[in-house]
């Protein structure tokens, strides 16, 4: 299902899109697409932050004894 927005705008920059061999509806829609995307990964970022700050830290040495161990097991 889709929705439809219009916008107004100049004349003369509507003209100069058309011109220019510009699909301004394409344009916009694409637009449009990429920006809700954006927006949702903002989201995302936000829940992913959010449930890194609940988490514990890691105990003193870890990072150096998981190395080590990873080293060892080859």
């Amino acid at each position: 299902m889709s929705e439809v927005i219009s916008v107004r705008v100049r004349k003369d920059i509507k003209k100069s899109l058309e011109e220019g061999g510009i699909d301004v509806s394409e344009a916009v829609r694409k637009y449009l697409e990429e920006l809700a995307w954006k927006a949702r990964v903002k989201e995302s970022l936000k829940s992913l932050d959010k449930l890194l700050e609940e988490m514990p830290p890691a105990s003193k040495g870890f990072a150096a004894k998981s190395v080590r161990e990873d080293r060892d097991s080859r």
